[in-house]
């Protein structure tokens, strides 16, 4: 197994380079460590604190709430949909599709600007204000007096949701490295996924105590206990030395860096594509579950969370296996098999004229949703490992380009909604056919092959 980075060494993923030494600081206390509980060797010898935040239970919990926030303020809005459609008047049941929609604009969008901001001023006073606006967003769509009102608020909320991503990420790349941070990765989307499995059931638990307003309040409750616990508990993890001037000059030469490593570049694409391939089952799952196709009610929050579970299930899975078998291995291997069971996908729903059997339906999206679970994680450090002085800088850009890819790719396959699971198939098999490309452009043919950090 290959250990976290250390301090003083930056992982390039060809070649290492020298960067500069940590000094100890009252302050500061963010030491990498070689796994998880333990503290880092360096400390004892150069004088530099260890870490003196919380345990490692606790840190995952915090950083996967932190993701979770983007989850919850999607999926528990869901069974929303035919209140807001009725109280707005909305004629055109695939516009509901929009509250998702933009939500991930504003979420892209604002990734631009947390990340150089956090690489500035730190992590803590960034989430802090992100989350200010997140508040915002929620209470403002609580007094939506017009659908348009109501997207326009979405915008704002998903701008406060997008500290959140960008940071999460942030904050585990300032501690963690190479398989160690592939294998926290999963951990943290391993508990962020409870949320997709509990999110509709939520909704509709609100949606019972009388309006679809209940719903933005349990995200106003979620974001506020978010807020509590990491300005009590979570430490500012950013390097002191690592600390880059808020410039356009320094942001510039960031986004050049980015831009210059293939790694970076061809895996957050084949991370948006696949992103798109979530976006789009999500945007349609309510119409394609209750309203358009299956009918099932009351039961759609069941039929949702079962399919999420395959997710959680495959990212505990990839936490054990990615430490032994390494990133590209598992995620390599997991896309191939996400596409071959699209083009199955596709065939199935060929076979039925669009309408397969639920149960059916639900095993073959099931699957592919475990096998998707073997890539998100380990293109996002892939993407993420060789740029490890720019952690912040560089998961906002990523952030927002995978953002805006899948956002894109999402509202192609669920604005072509038709009351059959043809959208959803054709852009499983398409989108995983191109982020296979990708993977294979990005490491010159060579599949398969455990890298320098990975």
């Amino acid at each position: 197994m290959e250990s976290a980075s250390l301090p003083n060494v930056e992982d390039t993923g060809t070649r290492t380079r020298p960067a500069p030494p940590l000094k100890a600081s009252p302050t500061v206390t963010p030491s990498p460590r070689p796994a998880p509980g333990s503290p880092a060797p360096e400390a004892a010898s150069t004088g530099a604190p260890v870490w003196a935040g919380p345990g490692f239970a606790e840190f995952v919990g915090i950083v996967a709430l932190m993701m979770a926030v983007t989850a919850m303020s999607i999926d528990n809005l869901l069974p929303a949909f035919p209140a807001i459609q009725e109280r707005f008047a909305v004629a055109d049941p695939n516009s509901l599709q929009l509250l998702v929609y933009v939500y991930m604009i504003g979420f892209g969008v604002a990734q631009i600007v947390y990340g150089p901001v956090s690489d500035a001023l730190g992590r803590r006073p960034t989430l802090l204000i992100s989350l200010g606006i997140y508040t915002a967003g929620c209470i403002l769509s609580m007094l939506a007096p017009s659908y348009e009102w109501l997207l326009a608020s979405r915008v704002i909320q998903g701008m406060g949701a997008a500290g959140g991503r960008v940071l999460s990420t942030a904050i585990v790349r300032d501690r963690f490295s190479g398989r160690e941070m592939a294998s926290v990765m999963s951990l943290i989307m391993m508990v962020f996924l409870i949320v997709p499995m509990l999110g509709p059931a939520i909704g509709a638990t609100m949606l019972l105590l009388g309006s679809w307003i209940y719903v933005f309040v349990s995200m106003l409750a979620l974001g506020g206990v978010l807020t509590l616990w990491f300005a009590l508990r979570m430490p500012e993890t950013l390097h002191p030395e690592y600390r880059r001037p808020l410039s356009l000059r320094s942001t510039g030469q960031a986004l050049l860096t980015v831009l210059r490593t293939r790694a970076a570049i061809g895996y957050a694409t084949a991370l948006g594509l696949l992103t798109g391939c979530i976006m789009g089952y999500v945007g349609s799952a309510q119409q394609v579950f209750d309203t358009g196709l299956y009918h099932l009610g009351g039961l759609f929050p069941v039929a949702f969370g079962m399919v999420a579970g395959a997710m959680g299930a495959a990212t505990l899975i990839n936490s054990r296996l990615v430490r032994r078998l390494g990133m590209r291995t598992l995620s390599h291997a997991g896309v191939t098999a996400f596409t071959a069971v699209g083009v199955i996908q596709v065939g199935i729903g060929l076979h039925y004229q669009g309408h397969p059997p639920l149960v059916l339906f639900l095993a073959v999206l099931a699957l592919n949703q475990f096998l998707i679970s073997f890539a998100l994680p380990n293109f996002n450090a892939l993407a993420l490992q060789p740029l490890g002085a720019i952690a912040g800088t560089a998961s906002s850009f990523l952030g927002f380009y995978t953002t805006i890819l899948g956002a894109f790719c999402g509202f192609l396959i669920g604005h072509a909604f038709d009351g059959t699971v043809m959208p959803v198939a054709y852009g499983y098999a398409v989108l995983g056919g191109l982020a296979l490309a990708t993977v294979a452009w990005t490491e010159r043919g060579r599949l398969y092959r455990a890298g320098v950090s990975g």
